[in-house]
């Protein structure tokens, strides 16, 4: 019964380390996305684009 708990926990700390490694990528392209949206009512959208690539990355 231990061994089993054990190795439950190891699972799970296993997927949950997989599902933040996969979704890091989606949420930076989010947060730059939306960042880009932002600046751009200022400036040139690839200019807004160069902006938010190197305040996030």
């Amino acid at each position: 019964m231990k061994s089993r708990t054990i190795i439950s926990v190891i699972v799970i700390v296993i997927i949950l380390f997989l599902a933040r490694s996969i979704y890091n990528d989606y949420n930076l392209k989010k947060v730059i996305s939306a960042c880009i949206l932002g600046k751009a009512q200022n400036s040139s959208v690839e200019k807004a684009k160069q902006i938010c690539e190197d305040k996030f990355k």
